[in-house]
């Protein structure tokens, strides 16, 4: 679980991220990542899961799935990284161990690209 000092909470952290940071899309998720955040400190991760991911239940599943994920690598990003995993519409279809294989192909792609998480 992601203690409430490494979440996303504002939405102008979030507008941040997306406007200013790197992107990346892989399978079912896209990886917006910005280093470092403007509060320097820790690393901290928001996700965004719309309506068009399915309903409540499903957004929520979908969240939770990305929120451990991401819980798992924190350690390992760059103190004052803000990343951003958005879900696209059919993050629902897939199980919990292709929404990995995406997130960690994304980072390692930005890690490539020299934008280290």
């Amino acid at each position: 679980m992601l203690p409430t000092t490494a979440r996303l909470r504002r939405s102008s952290d979030f507008a941040a991220a997306l406007k200013y940071g790197s992107k990346i899309r892989r399978g079912a998720v896209v990886v917006h990542v910005m280093t470092p955040n403007t509060d320097g400190g820790e690393s901290r991760a928001g996700f965004i899961v719309s309506k068009a991911v399915g309903g409540a239940v499903t957004r929520n599943l979908v969240k939770r799935r990305l929120r451990h994920i991401v819980a798992d690598r924190m350690a390992t990003f760059t103190p004052g990284t803000d990343i951003v995993v958005r879900a696209l519409p059919f993050a629902s279809e897939v199980d919990y161990h292709r929404l990995e294989r995406d997130v960690e192909g994304a980072l390692r792609a930005l890690a490539e690209r020299g934008r280290r998480p």
